[in-house]
């Protein structure tokens, strides 16, 4: 099926730019079902995207694209679409992903640069979005006891163990859901930031949904794949804070409520991401995530051993979780 659908998008790219020849070279996926591949027309390279209709949600993608253009936010130019078909040409915003230059020495310009970001696009209509309410966010909390817990190390929880983390759940679903709503990214984190002339460009902006305010920063600063000292991310915190109380009048939050959010919603965005990365080697048999696995459960840990109400986690994944999982990757690398 992937030849077919590869054939079938060199084929529509040929009829659509007039070319007698196109050849496409495949680019690192993501973690999603979209392909992306580039190739050359007049010495210029360009993205062209196999996003099937049936597992992508496209129309959100050329929507999203449109308003951040509009907003001033750096993103791929559509040049060609085909939303029957699910093909996609775009403009090319190279290959020099934030994450790969940040140092920290250097990781503090940059962030403030994405930050500036998000009251842009936390602006942008809210029309025809996703809202990140209630039922979603338990939908990905529980990934974490299905994937991880269940698929991936076989941990079998009571029924006590069960109402305890859901007490856990519970109380992440009121912090997400007590916060300002503004339009979020959903996955504004250093390998979704594009370097291009200096400038920062927005990346796999298609799940965007109205959901809390401090979402997008946690991406951005408790990254999955990389942890930076608390001394640095602090500050950048408070610049954010700064930034969209200015944007939507906040002023009236004290900084402990929003550390709280923070906090929180970070601890949520980790237990979401180390059930997909789980997911992701057993549903759709890609295991380059597995390794990110570790760093997620840190940040849990960090987190939840700081919030009377999340306890049971920190315990649950000290005590149980990860030598589970540190006894699986020892037989793994044997």
């Amino acid at each position: 099926m992937e030849n077919l659908r590869q054939k079938q998008l060199t084929q529509w790219l040929m009829d659509f730019f007039l070319l007698e020849k196109c050849v496409l070279t495949s680019m690192n996926g993501d973690a999603g079902f979209r392909r992306y591949f580039r190739f050359q027309k007049d010495e210029q390279s360009f993205i062209a995207v196999d996003s099937p209709v049936d597992k992508c949600n496209n129309s959100a993608f050329l929507s999203v694209q449109k308003q951040l253009t509009q907003v001033g936010v750096k993103v791929p130019e559509v040049l060609a679409c085909d939303e029957q078909q699910g093909f996609m040409c775009l403009s090319d915003l190279g290959n020099c992903e934030l994450s790969t230059v940040l140092t920290l020495d250097n990781m503090a310009k940059y962030y403030q640069q994405a930050i500036l970001l998000l009251p842009k696009i936390a602006s942008i209509s809210q029309q025809n979005l996703p809202v990140y309410d209630k039922a979603f966010v338990q939908l990905e909390l529980d990934i974490f006891s299905k994937w991880l817990l269940h698929k991936h190390l076989d941990i079998q929880l009571t029924h006590e163990q069960e109402t305890q983390l859901q007490t856990c759940f519970d109380f992440l679903i009121s912090n997400a859901l007590e916060q300002p709503q503004v339009v979020m990214h959903r996955d504004f984190h250093s390998r979704n930031l594009m370097l291009v002339d200096n400038e920062l460009a927005v990346i796999d902006f298609q799940d965007a949904v109205i959901g809390p305010i401090t979402y997008d920063v946690v991406s951005l600063l408790r990254d999955c794949y990389v942890k930076w000292p608390r001394e640095q991310v602090m500050p950048l915190l408070d610049y954010f804070v700064g930034k969209m109380s200015s944007q939507f009048s906040l002023q009236h939050i004290n900084a402990q409520q929003w550390q709280q959010w923070f906090d929180l919603m970070g601890l949520q965005r980790h237990i979401k991401a180390s059930g997909i990365f789980a997911r992701l080697y057993h549903r759709d048999g890609k295991p380059g995530y597995l390794s990110d696995i570790p760093l997620t459960l840190s940040y849990i840990v960090d987190i939840s051993a700081q919030y009377p109400e999340c306890y049971f986690l920190e315990s649950l994944v000290t005590n149980t979780v990860m030598p589970k999982l540190s006894q699986k990757m020892a037989e793994a690398a044997v």
